[in-house]
């Protein structure tokens, strides 16, 4: 077979065979089709799109283009469960859900990945921790799993190698929103991971891939129906992201943000009601709760014992990291050389935010990439943002901007301003989950 005629029939609207779909993901693995093919391929699926079989013969291939990971030799006392976000502007709900999940009973290999387009990436955000290791080896991986309970890493070299080249390709190509294709990213990693249930947080909203509720509801449905079909029960919840969740965006920012709400120093509502939402998933998808409030109940217990922290900072450390970052986070995160506040030019309500604007900021400033190869600067980004109906003022700044000059924080404020649409009257604000999907 002709990757350039697989191509072609893609790009005509055709429907790809399994053993098409098949010899194009192993080219794709061994170096045989080139960047430029795998880039048209990429564009002809964001066009054309694959039918349901064709989802799940992508799938199929890409988790089989390595390791497929079994954990029932390593005696875990628990079920093997994970989540998955669709990525946004803010969220690090990864960096407390996994200990949290973990601190509950569950058993958490989060195979994540780094930025895609204006989203910030989980990846992305371990990284700004010195020693952490992202791309551990598969030993490393399961005895933390085993022995902490939770692990957040990158794909290893084994584990569905065929989607870590294509995510960096759609990543610089445009194609990052094409519904089939997130759905075999994201499963691929997944169910190489082994995992007995899933949880997705599919983003909707002006600073999510999935804009509408409309196509929300499609991508979940998506996705849900390829990973139940594989065996792995699986539920998404649709979420919010009309507006920087939380109130750091960046990647030191986050990782503060992250530890602050594990130790219950500051915890933001909205976060908090979504990371507690995606936990109660969890728990009720590995069994062990049968109803939301007694998953409401452990998670609880699992926050307010110091649980879920001590996990956190076993994690960081079993993979490399500071073993007292939870305690002493300013010790070893790097900070930005300018932080100063964005002040608006006049006060008001804060009625509209454009989010993909604020993610477009962060990547200017340095915290993200306009190309694959490009170096991230971990020490930028926002913190403090104020959310939808808030206050702001000359004394009520929208954020801090951490930048490494003044002239980068000037940009950035005046990015920030032009993203934001004040006024005086009341405003509605939207409820952070606005629904679960699952297969009846």
């Amino acid at each position: 077979m002709l990757p350039q005629e697989i191509i072609r029939k893609k790009r005509d609207g055709g429907a790809l065979s399994e053993a098409e779909i098949t010899h194009f993901i192993t080219g794709l693995t061994d170096g045989s089709i080139t960047e430029g093919q795998a880039a048209a391929f990429a564009m002809a699926v964001f066009f054309r799109g694959m039918a349901m079989p064709e989802r799940i013969a992508l799938t199929r291939a890409m988790m089989q283009s390595g390791d497929v990971l079994d954990w029932s030799r390593d005696g875990l006392n628990g079920p093997v469960v994970d989540k998955h976000s669709t990525g946004g502007v803010g969220d690090k709900v990864s960096l407390m859900l996994g200990p949290i999940a973990a601190a509950c009973g569950c058993f958490v290999p989060m195979i994540s990945g780094r930025g895609l387009g204006h989203t910030g990436g989980t990846l992305d955000k371990f990284d700004s921790i010195p020693g952490y290791r992202t791309q551990p080896d598969t030993g490393l991986f399961r005895r933390v799993v085993r022995e902490v309970g939770c692990a957040i890493i990158g794909q290893t070299a084994n584990l569905a190698p065929a989607d870590r080249r294509l995510y960096a390709i759609r990543d610089v190509t445009a194609t990052v929103e094409s519904i089939p294709l997130i759905t075999a990213s994201i499963l691929s990693k997944k169910l190489a991971a082994g995992l007995q249930g899933l949880v997705m947080d599919v983003k909707t909203g002006n600073g999510a891939f999935m804009p509408t509720l409309e196509s929300a509801r499609e991508l979940a449905d998506s996705i849900v129906r390829v990973a139940s079909g594989a065996g792995v029960k699986t539920t998404a919840l649709i979420t919010d992201m009309n507006q920087v969740l939380g109130h750091a965006a960046g990647h030191v920012t986050e990782v503060m943000e992250a530890i602050e709400y594990l130790t219950g120093k500051r915890r933001d509502p909205r976060l908090d009601q979504v990371t507690r939402a995606l936990a109660v998933e969890m728990l009720l998808a590995g069994g062990l709760c049968r109803t939301v409030p007694e998953a409401m109940t452990r998670i609880d217990a699992a926050l307010s014992s110091g649980k879920a922290a001590d996990t956190f900072g076993r994690m960081v450390a079993a993979l490399g990291g500071p073993a007292d970052l939870v305690d002493r986070p300013g010790a070893h995160l790097a900070s930005a050389s300018v932080v100063k506040p964005c002040v608006p030019s006049e006060a008001g309500l804060i009625a509209f935010i454009d989010t993909r604007a604020i993610g477009v900021a962060l990547i200017e400033l340095g915290g993200g990439r306009s190309r694959a190869e490009d170096r991230i600067d971990h020490r930028v980004g926002f913190s403090d943002f104020r959310g939808l109906g808030e206050e702001v003022g000359p004394h009520q700044p929208i954020c801090l901007v951490h930048a490494v000059d003044g002239a980068s924080w000037s940009r950035a404020a005046d990015a920030v301003r032009a993203a934001v649409r004040l006024t005086g009257d009341p405003v509605q604000v939207p409820s952070p989950i606005h629904q679960r999907i699952a297969v009846d």
